[in-house]
């Protein structure tokens, strides 16, 4: 066994925990801009071609530290675990070459459509940015179907030897049955995210009285994103949670700290597990297993199914869990009352307490995000490949691995400040002024020329 394995798995999960909100916004993001930008070509409003524009300087700027922190990732998985990429490298290569020319796709488009403002005709310099929405949502896509084919594996047979022959990537990446909720899953997570952290931005300002017309349409676009997307997360998250409970009863036992197989088997809110048991919790009888199997008496497998070697960290898995859905359903609530207000007055919210929350939404989110990637993950150990390779096997044997968690954790940290500095020194520079650009199409006039009528 790798002397440090524990450091190892750390230095993934901080890698983890700084890309992926940069994940979110490559999936959600470039489609905001393109969308403010269509609404200019629509409408001819130079408030949605300034909104475009300074959108498109947070976009470069995240996705230059999203190329660093991929890089770093990218680099770990043959570094740290030269097992997994070593045995099953040919079943999940396809993925990440399609991932890598999607980069590439994105990098490129998101340069021609950085420098075509005022170079390209309005129209064609929208068309740039659809490639710019393909390509940060292809790369997702085929880093997900891996993800779900480490959850569920198949498309491959190993020999009497243990070497993995026969593979047969499309069925592998795209036939388990992982893949889809994951998928869906993530994409509207990456939307909740992307979403609440810019309105969250917009919502500080409102709270100290910077709300012009372009404030209140900066925060109505990315705050709807996220508030169409919260409710249904809710459901997609039923979905994920049948699944789990089918194929990985191990890792819906943890989630739900539950240690002996049981019919009727109640839900736990809260609570320390210890002893096979939950201490403390509130016990809602019946619960579990409705909701993992639509069934008032269903039979749900306990950890003891498995031996205690083979049963993930049952508190990390639950509070991880549970901080995922208690906020999930707080920002789901949220997203009522906007829906509500928008749909009964015709307008923003006005209250101070409603731009307080949403304040708080953006990091709370982020918060969810982490909680239900770590049920994902933490909750499939002690195996990297469920079933197949146990992350034992898979780590490096190398000895340098806590010189290189210093190094990186200092290079994230310098990382994290420039990204926030760079973003600050945007937030502060001063809007341009309302120039048309070469080639734009003019307001007429009239009550739907800018488009805001809900939130003027």
């Amino acid at each position: 066994m790798q002397t440090y394995l524990f450091e190892a798995r750390q230095m993934q999960a901080m890698s983890f925990m700084v890309h992926i909100p940069l994940v979110c916004f490559g999936i959600a993001f470039p489609a905001m801009v393109a969308f403010v930008e269509w609404r200019y070509l629509r409408t001819g409003d130079l408030l949605y071609r300034t909104l475009a524009r300074r959108w498109t300087k947070v976009m470069v700027t995240l996705f230059a530290a999203g190329v660093v922190t991929g890089t770093v990732l990218s680099f770990e998985l043959g570094l740290l675990w030269p097992g997994f990429t070593g045995n099953f490298g040919n079943v999940f290569g396809l993925a990440f070459a399609i991932e890598g020319f999607s980069f590439f796709l994105e990098a490129i488009f998101l340069g021609i459509y950085v420098y075509g403002w005022d170079r390209l005709a309005p129209r064609v310099h929208f068309l740039c940015a659809l490639p710019i929405v393909f390509a940060g949502i292809l790369g997702s896509f085929m880093v997900i179907a891996v993800n779900g084919w480490m959850n569920h594996p198949q498309g491959f047979t190993t020999d009497a030897q243990g070497h993995v022959t026969d593979v047969r990537a499309f069925q592998a990446l795209f036939g388990n049955t992982y893949f889809w909720h994951e998928l869906v899953h993530m994409y509207l997570a990456g939307n909740m995210v992307a979403g609440f952290l810019v309105a969250a931005a917009y919502a500080v300002g409102r709270l100290r009285g910077r709300w012009g017309r372009y404030e209140r349409t900066a925060i109505a676009v990315p705050l709807s994103v996220a508030v169409m997307s919260a409710p249904t997360q809710i459901v997609v998250g039923d979905w994920a949670a049948r699944v789990v409970a089918t194929e990985q009863p191990v890792k819906l036992a943890a989630i739900e700290g539950l240690g002996q197989t049981g019919s009727g088997v109640a839900e736990h809110l809260l609570g320390w597990y210890t002893g096979g048991r939950v201490e403390y919790g509130i016990a809602i009888p019946h619960l579990l297993s409705l909701l993992a199997f639509h069934s008032w008496s269903a039979t749900v497998k306990g950890l003891s199914i498995v031996p205690v070697d083979d049963q993930p960290p049952v508190n990390v898995v639950r509070f991880a869990f549970q901080t995922m859905v208690g906020v999930g359903t707080l920002l789901a609530l949220l997203a009522v009352v906007y829906l509500f207000i928008v749909w009964r007055f015709r307008r923003l919210p006005i209250t101070r307490w409603f731009y307080r929350a949403v304040a708080i939404a953006g990091p709370l989110s982020y918060l969810a995000l982490i909680g239900g990637w770590m049920t994902t993950e933490v909750g499939r150990q002690p195996w990297v490949v469920y079933g197949d390779l146990r992350t034992t096997a898979a780590v490096t044997g190398a000895t340098s691995i806590p010189v290189g968690f210093g190094l990186l954790a200092a290079t994230y940290a310098a990382l994290i400040v420039c990204t926030f500095w760079a973003l600050y020194r945007l937030a502060k520079a001063p809007l341009p002024p309302a120039e048309p650009a070469r080639g734009a199409i003019q307001p007429t006039g009239g009550p739907g020329v800018s488009g805001l009528t809900a939130v003027d």
